[in-house]
């Protein structure tokens, strides 16, 4: 823990070799499915948009999908800090050389490294070690899943990790598919993403962020990643453009295990804040012009009465780490309903 390795897993912190004996096969197999357990309970990540209304499951894989500079790296570094996971197994892959040592002493901070493994594999690597250090950073995930421990696998970005195996498909003469990846890029991602979930000893839950190229959520890495997690969150550019930090999207998101691990009260009340904010974003034209009048919706007058309730429930100070059972209090609280203590 608190380690800092290359793509290929050897210590590039200055803190000397790694002491230990134990190997472990970099491209494993992932755990048959019949010996996985089903996910059951949830995972608390400290982020208040998640854990009320996209909840994370134990042994879950999500997709965290986002353009440019809408906030990706700063929501992994404030779930890697407050997650309840036992250890974080994070993967840089293709991240700019500057960022690094941004993520590590501004986003992960002293506490967030301290219970870490990071893998770092920067841009300008060959796409070898960029699809290596993936891999890598799944296998150290298992060791420690094999030690009976709740694992984080976070990485950043999935996108880069196909744009590297792109660039080695072409190099061996693979043809061109949708938008230039190359057949075998989608013959890999379920190869990497199987390999996150529950065994009979521990789980890995895995948090994969995607770059969306031009902010369109369905060309091909996106929609690929959308069909084979368990579920996605996506970032939206309109809600960090309001201020609105993290800028999650909770109306295109889902989480699929969410009615599986949480009790029915809290999918009640994440329903009905789904419901209130889909009615507000339907009229905000005919309100932000005035052409609206109080009275003549019912649904729009109540959406109206609790907007900014929802707006302050998305709304999370980057070092704020956000207790379970406050969460949820605050969301039934921001859809009007009663706190049973």
């Amino acid at each position: 823990k608190g380690r800092v390795l290359s793509g290929l897993g050897d210590p590039i912190d200055g803190q000397g070799p790694l002491r230990t004996t134990t190997t472990y096969p970099v491209m494993n197999q992932p755990p048959s499915p019949l010996s996985r357990k089903r996910i059951t309970e949830a995972l608390p990540v400290g982020v208040k948009a998640i854990d009320g209304l996209i909840t994370v499951g134990k042994g879950q894989r999500m997709g965290i999908l986002a353009g440019s500079g809408v906030g990706k790296s700063t929501l992994m570094g404030m779930i890697a800090r407050n997650t309840e996971a036992d250890i974080n197994v994070i993967a840089l892959i293709g991240e700019r050389g500057r960022e690094v040592r941004d993520f590590l002493e501004r986003d992960l901070g002293e506490k967030g490294l301290k219970r870490s493994v990071v893998i770092v594999a920067t841009s300008d690597q060959p796409a070898l070690v960029r699809i290596k250090g993936a891999f890598v950073a799944t296998s150290i995930a298992e060791y420690f899943r094999d030690q009976g421990l709740d694992v984080l696998l976070l990485m950043d970005s999935l996108t880069r990790f196909a744009l590297a195996q792109r660039e080695v498909g072409l190099a061996t003469g693979e043809p061109p598919a949708t938008r230039g990846y190359t057949p075998s890029v989608f013959a890999l991602l379920p190869r990497l993403l199987e390999r996150a979930g529950n065994s009979q000893k521990g789980t890995i839950t895995g948090l994969y962020t995607v770059l969306v190229e031009g902010d369109d959520m369905n060309e091909p890495i996106t929609d690929a990643v959308r069909g084979i997690v368990d579920g996605h969150i996506a970032l939206s550019r309109n809600l960090a453009a309001m201020n609105i930090y993290p800028a999650i999207d909770v109306l295109n998101s889902i989480s699929r295990v969410m009615i599986d691990i949480v009790p029915p009260t809290q999918m009640q009340a994440a329903n009905r804040f789904r419901s209130l904010l889909a009615t507000y974003q339907d009229a905000s034209d005919l309100i932000d012009i005035g052409a609206y009048k109080k009275g003549a919706n019912p649904k729009i007058d109540e959406a109206l009465n609790h907007i900014d309730g929802l707006y302050e429930f998305l709304r999370q100070d980057i070092y704020e780490d956000a207790l379970f059972e406050d969460t949820i209090n605050h969301l039934h609280q921001s859809v009007g309903e009663q706190v049973v203590s």
